[in-house]
């Protein structure tokens, strides 16, 4: 049961990125990486993660004793939809206007400047 749009919530967000940092993993370990930051009961990330695959978010491998877990798509995939949607949703597709409300919000570290600068022209190369 695969949905068009399958804009995950904080929470499977959350999931999302235990996944990522984990790789393949039961609901028991993505629950001791979320209990970290808060107090979520076992059962709750079960239910979560069973809905997740439900969503198309997640893929289930049954066949050991505990079942495995997955990101359905990469992170780069994912990310890249959710910040087309925000676009789309938030800035009316300016791409211009998502970046100037992006960097007027926060300090940028000289670093995170060189490399915002190097995107930009590896952008600029692309572009005929």
């Amino acid at each position: 049961m695969r949905h068009p749009l399958n804009r995950p919530t904080d929470v499977e967000l959350s999931i999302l990125r235990a996944l990522w940092d984990l790789g393949p993993a039961t609901v028991r370990q993505v629950q001791e990486v979320l209990g970290a930051d808060r107090e979520l009961a076992y059962t709750a990330v079960l239910k979560m993660m069973q809905t997740m695959v439900d969503k198309g978010l997640l893929l289930r491998d049954e066949s050991g004793r505990s079942h495995i877990y997955r990101p359905a798509q990469a992170r780069e995939h994912t990310l890249r939809h959710l910040v087309d949607d925000l676009l789309e949703r938030a800035f009316g597709g300016s791409a211009l206007d998502l970046m100037t409300t992006t960097l007027s919000s926060r300090k940028l570290d000289s670093g995170e400047r060189e490399e915002i600068a190097q995107l930009l022209a590896k952008a600029k190369e692309k572009r005929p």
